[in-house]
């Protein structure tokens, strides 16, 4: 439900409103407007629960007019928050006009390694450095990551390059210490509807990356972002990693960039696109990185590594030095057209 306030409602009058819905045991979002204020109630009502608050609000002062949400995630939907949602982490922005670049190798595989990798990312433009100190792998004999030895090595090199991490965390106990290590926390694809995680990366404060499941709706998708909105986290950043296909004979997904332009016309949430999963094949990943842009994307993330033949994970869909330094320079060719700062 949105109660709409008339044009110059009064601070008092706004006030009283927001306190009778508190007086039903349910907790109002002020939403200021250019012209006029809204005030939703991100709830489920019964039918007695609706019509007995409509009866209380209408004959408040100051109110317009009382409508429902047409979709089934509140705090997620334009109908709550009419502006795009700019998302600062540091000094860098995402959302609202910026586009950012998230670059490193899939997994950190050592001190060395990793600062060679931040390095070449920083090199060549990026400034938001990824890889997975834990990796959820099909496989339990592939290689899982270094862990908490892992999250080190990322908070050590960023320190010394300056870039903003983000990495991967797997489960709602290592919510905590994961935070402590890096600046953006990743929800991966299979963890999209692990709802205790979803719920502790809301309280941590931390923006949250929730990439989209394999096979999962855009509703689902969103409502899963609520989960991390309705602990009181505004900071969630969408990502379109593929969806699951009927043919996989040459991409590793099928990479849903109409779900770009659904999402801009649904939510006010920043979206990122990364082409690195949702084709699975280096070759096919700048021009769907490219792609990403134009269609009005938020950003990309890319995996990037100083020698992908050598990669622990994932690479053959890995970008290296040379590949990378020329996506970043198409891309800010590009920005102008796209309306992007880069």
């Amino acid at each position: 439900m949105i109660v709409v306030m008339q044009l110059g409602a009064t601070e008092a009058q706004i006030q009283a409103v927001a306190d009778a819905i508190r007086a039903k045991g349910l907790e109002p979002l002020v939403m200021p407007g250019d012209d006029r204020t809204a005030i939703g109630i991100p709830a489920s009502l019964t039918p007695d629960q609706r019509m007995t608050l409509e009866g209380v609000l209408s004959r408040l002062e100051g109110v317009n007019k009382i409508s429902e949400t047409s979709h089934p995630y509140k705090l997620a939907s334009q109908e709550y928050h009419r502006d795009p949602t700019l998302i600062q982490v540091g000094d860098e922005k995402i959302g609202a006009g910026h586009f950012a670049v998230m670059a490193g190798p899939c997994s950190v595989e050592g001190y060395e390694e990793y600062r060679e990798a931040a390095l070449m990312v920083k090199a060549c433009g990026a400034r938001i450095l990824r890889g997975g100190a834990f990796k959820p792998r099909t496989s339990p004999y592939s290689f899982q990551g270094l862990r908490v030895e892992g999250l080190k090595i990322i908070q050590q090199v960023a320190r010394e390059t300056g870039l903003v991490t983000i990495t991967e965390v797997m489960s709602a106990d290592m919510v905590e210490v994961v935070a402590e290590h890096v600046d953006i926390l990743q929800i991966g694809a299979r963890s999209m509807q692990n709802y205790p995680l979803l719920i502790e990366a809301g309280k941590s404060q931390r923006p949250v990356f929730l990439k989209r499941g394999p096979s999962a709706t855009i509703d689902e998708w969103l409502l899963a972002a609520e989960y991390v909105l309705n602990e009181g986290n505004p900071n969630v950043i969408m990502c379109e990693r593929g969806i699951i296909a009927f043919d996989r004979t040459y991409t590793r997904n099928l990479l849903d960039l109409t779900a770009v332009q659904v999402l801009k016309a649904q939510t006010h949430l920043p979206v990122i696109v990364d082409p690195s999963h949702g084709t699975g094949v280096a070759k096919f990943v700048p021009g769907m990185a490219k792609a990403a842009m134009v269609a009005g994307a938020d950003g990309i993330m890319v995996e990037v590594h100083p020698d992908p033949a050598e990669a622990k994970s994932d690479g053959s869909q890995t970008l290296d030095q040379a590949q990378f330094a020329g996506l970043m320079a198409d891309l800010r060719r590009l920005s102008d057209y796209a309306g992007v700062t880069l």
